[in-house]
């Protein structure tokens, strides 16, 4: 099977037939191609308006040889000159609407002033060989060799190791797509070559892309060509040889064509007659991105799908493996984000010794890159788990997986289940350019779960295989998108993955499929992956407090996926069928809600006017971490599959229910604001995401208003002091995780300031430092005030404040007494007293009081008070409790010696 990792259309007629007509000959050869073209010219008359045929050409230059042979001032209509050569062939000044210059050959040959509206030089060679001044409406050296060895060198820059081999793909060789960005502009900026990102991630290998530019630059000179005669001559178009390959040297470039081409549906070409040589689309400015670009596959990808399906007929044949759990697993993308939270869930669950393909040069960088993956995800990496993983360098896009033959042999006999969790997941990349990686790396998995022993093979696949626009189910059994219809380039190459897998379960092999759709951050350790669609759009949508409108969000935390896909594979009687890994789909009320409760009020737009708002913030406020989503909203293809993705039905998942209740494990939950909280704050301090802050609207609000006295440290308390606060959370969150309340008001105080301080910063700790006793446990915190003050002339001024709580009757007051201190800033306190919240306004204020924002529905205002109240009567009964307790314990204690805090008491 090593053919598999190869050129696929050396052995599907499927591809070649397709490259036949991008040859321009629909399966002729181009020799045979030129010569039915020459014949055609030959007969072609000349036309009443004083046209020439292409045929009869004057001023024909031919043959010159000689140590000096040069050529200069050949004029004409179609001027050529072919065949110089000479130690120092030169050819200078031709000139005329097709001037032509071929083969000329020599240590110093030179080419200067061809001018005319298809002026073309091909076939310069020497050590010393140059164009100069080729002028005309579509002038070009067609030599895509040259112009892929030009790119390559380009875009070698923009790569890890500093270079690019022409049939290498950019993304393979390490290119990101930033990279991709900086080649676009380079490219242009140093060769002329313009070239759109997007042509860059449908297919980025250099040869491919001289293929397209000169193919671009041909259909251009095509359609000027014709524009110098006011009747245009039908029938002969000459153009220079740039329709997209390379040519054979010395051949012509004149084509025979008949009408223009009907128009075509966008995104696809009409397919050419036998025996006529396309004239490309011309290439005109961009049109405005929007989600009804790119309705269907291109043509040339739907051919390389179809070859790659016929790959899997060439598996062996395999017979059941055996109904065990397994002991040796082969795991692939364990330094990826889900892959990473298998291996320990494989070592947590089995005891398994699990073998990792890791792409590096050694092993020694292998285990290192796969150490930093388990740490970047905060998962263990300890001597325990080195001792049961085995790192095996290689690549899953490489024949063998890059392993030497007598290991690959070893492993096809000694493993008992492959799993295959490596992919490439970029959704700008076309299906050129992630073939490799996704569709002939699975198939090369299958190869080896095939080979020797009979294993299962356990393939990730994802509910992307459904991603057509209007599709009306997504279970586990329905019938997957038609691919005509899938136009980002992940999204065929995973079904292209899956139907090549099923055809393999013909050869007797058993596979798995296994859908997670959006995977979601670690419910306890909030690890995320950076790079996944779901967490860029939950960033976007808590940064910039917006929402499209969309169906269903199919995502589930990466725990709760790991797990279960782990038990799949431990477990024989669940090998060999498909499972939705999809949890409970949120809906947007659901996401709504959720973020209503955290404290992030959100409008909800439909997507168009989303995707602009969202490009528009991110333009505006640049987020270096969110730059792939940028890229992402502005390509026509990753587009659909956005719209695909957010206007889809919600998946079903029975038999993963099913399987789960089987194994009692954690049945799928929402993946709701409570399992989303700690991923979020991993992505608020990466940058990606905003909490919510004091700034905000409020979520809840309340009046407090306390009266005491206070005096100098030591001294009575015999100065009237008052203050007027407002207490308020901007989220729950802030409530739960901090517990923490902001303050803002005024101080009234003539010791201080004839008139009253202002509150610039405050906060209301609830149960600092979990209530810890102070002073042989008599008093126990239950709320610590701190609040920066300035008075009328900008002096400032500290105060901290706490309600203690004592084993007393008086637990009423405990409750309402502020024991403060006051100070001028970074000075000690200088005044001390006590203030008092009035019985009589503390249910008035502190209950019926309370404020909620007006955003939200009647029902979350009352969920919002009822359940800060019922939260806050919580601490504040556990933090009474506490002294009472202490006390009890103190008249339960029988020992005879008295404690310090006993003599004390």
């Amino acid at each position: 099977m090593r053919e598999m990792n190869e050129d696929a259309s050396v052995y599907a007629g499927q591809r070649a037939t397709a490259e036949a007509i991008e040859r321009g000959g629909g399966g002729l050869s181009v020799d045979a191609l030129l010569a039915k073209v020459r014949t055609a010219a030959a007969h072609t008359p000349t036309g009443s308006d004083g046209g020439v045929a292409a045929a009869a050409v004057p001023d024909v230059v031919p043959d010159v040889k000689g140590p000096a042979a040069a050529v200069r001032d050949v004029k004409g209509p179609a001027a050529p000159v072919r065949d110089v050569k000479g130690p120092a062939a030169a050819v200078r000044d031709v000139k005329g609407p097709a001037a032509a210059v071929r083969d000329v050959k020599g240590p110093a040959a030179a080419v200067r002033d061809v001018k005319g509206p298809a002026a073309a030089v091909r076939d310069v060679k020497g050590p010393a060989a140059a164009v100069r001044d080729v002028k005309g409406p579509a002038a070009a050296v067609p030599d895509v060799a040259a112009l892929a060895a030009a790119i390559a060198a380009v875009a070698g820059r923009h790569l890890p190791e500093g270079r690019l081999s022409p049939d290498v793909d950019f993304f393979d060789a390490g290119g990101t797509s930033v990279g991709a960005v900086e080649l676009v502009a380079a490219l242009e900026d140093e060769l002329g070559v313009e070239i759109a990102l997007d042509d860059v991630f449908a297919d980025a290998r250099p040869t491919s892309l001289a293929h397209r530019r000169l193919s671009t630059a041909g259909a251009t000179a095509a359609l000027s060509a014709p524009a110098a005669s006011k009747t245009p001559t039908p029938g002969v178009i000459r153009a220079p040889d740039t329709a997209g390959t390379a040519r054979s040297e010395g051949t012509s470039a004149s084509v025979t064509v008949g009408s223009p081409p009907p128009s075509s549906a966008a995104g696809t070409r009409p397919a050419p007659a036998p025996g006529i040589l396309p004239v490309p689309a011309p290439r005109t400015a961009p049109a405005a991105v929007t989600s009804a670009s790119y309705p269907t596959a291109r043509p040339e990808d739907l051919d390389q799908i179809l070859a790659d399906l016929a790959l899997a007929d060439r598996l062996p044949w395999t017979g059941d493996p055996e109904p065990l759990p397994p002991r040796r697993i082969l795991l692939t993308g364990a330094t990826g984000f889900l892959g990473s939270h298998m291996l320990l869930d494989l070592l947590r669950h089995s005891d398994a010794h699990v073998y990792c393909l890791v792409r590096a040069a050694d092993e020694e960088a292998a285990l290192g890159r796969l150490g930093e993956a388990l740490k970047r995800y905060e998962l263990p990496w300890s001597s325990e788990v080195r001792r049961r993983v085995t790192v095996l360098p290689g690549d899953i896009r490489r024949p063998h997986l890059g392993l030497f033959d007598e290991l690959w042999t070893t492993l096809t006999h000694e493993l008992d289940s492959v799993v295959g969790v490596a992919a490439a997941v970029d959704f700008l990349r076309g299906y050129q350019s992630l073939r490799q990686s996704n569709v002939v790396g699975s198939l090369t998995l299958a190869e080896l779960a095939a080979t020797g022993r009979p294993k299962p093979l356990h393939h990730i696949s994802s509910i992307a295989v459904f991603n057509e626009v209007g599709i009306t189910a997504m279970g586990e059994d329905d019938p997957l998108a038609h691919v005509d219809r899938l136009v980002a380039g992940y999204d065929q190459t995973k079904w292209a993955a899956e139907v090549a897998l099923r055809r393999a379960r013909d050869h007797g092999l058993i596979v798995t499929a296994l859908r997670p759709g959006g995977i979601g951050g670690h419910t306890r350790t909030g690890a995320y992956n950076p790079q996944d669609l779901s967490s860029g759009l939950l960033s976007a949508f808590g940064r910039f407090r917006t929402v499209p409108a969309f169906s269903h969000l199919n995502a589930a935390p990466v725990d709760w996926v790991s797990r279960v896909a782990v038990g799949v594979v431990c477990e024989p009687d669940a090998w060999g069928y498909d499972y939705n890994l999809t949890g409970v789909p949120n809906t947007l009320d659901d996401v709504v809600r959720d973020m209503a409760l955290g404290g992030m009020h959100v409008r909800v737009q439909d997507w168009d006017e989303w995707r602009t708002h969202a490009l528009a913030r991110l333009e505006a406020e640049p987020v270096p971490e969110l730059a792939f989503l940028t890229r992402v909203l502005q390509s026509p293809t990753a587009l659909r599959l956005c719209e695909a993705t957010l206007k889809g039905p919600a998946a079903t998942a029975e038999r993963t229910a099913a399987l789960v209740e089987a194994l009692e494990l954690r049945p799928a939950a929402r993946y709701d604001a409570q399992a989303q909280l700690r991923t979020f704050e991993r992505l608020a301090q990466d940058g990606l995401a905003r909490l919510p802050h004091k700034d905000d609207q409020p979520y809840l609000w309340f009046s407090e208003t306390t009266e005491g006295g206070v005096g100098p440290v030591g001294a009575p308390a015999d100065t009237p002091c008052s203050m007027a606060l407002t207490l308020s959370l901007a989220s729950m969150y802030q409530l739960v995780k901090e517990r923490r309340v902001d303050v803002t008001g005024e101080l009234t105080c003539a010791a201080l300031h004839p008139e009253p301080l202002v509150v610039e910063h405050g906060d209301v700790w609830i149960r600092p430092e979990e209530g810890i006793p102070q002073r042989h446990g008599m008093r126990h915190r239950l709320l610590t005030y701190r609040l920066a003050l300035r008075d009328a002339e900008g002096g400032r001024w500290w105060l901290e404040g706490h309600k203690y709580a004592r084993a007393r009757r008086d637990v009423w007051r405990q409750t309402r007494a502020l024991t403060v201190e006051i100070g001028r800033e970074g000075a000690p306190a200088a005044l001390a007293g006590e203030l008092v919240v009035p019985a009589d306004s503390y249910l008035r204020d502190q209950v019926d009081g309370i404020k909620v924002d007006p955003r939200l529905t009647s029902q979350e205002k009352r969920a919002a008070k009822l359940t800060w109240l019922a939260w806050f009567g919580l601490e504040m009964g556990r933090g009474l409790l506490g002294p009472f307790a202490r006390a009890a314990a103190d008249l339960l204690d029988l020992r005879r010696t008295t404690t310090p805090s006993e003599h004390h008491r």
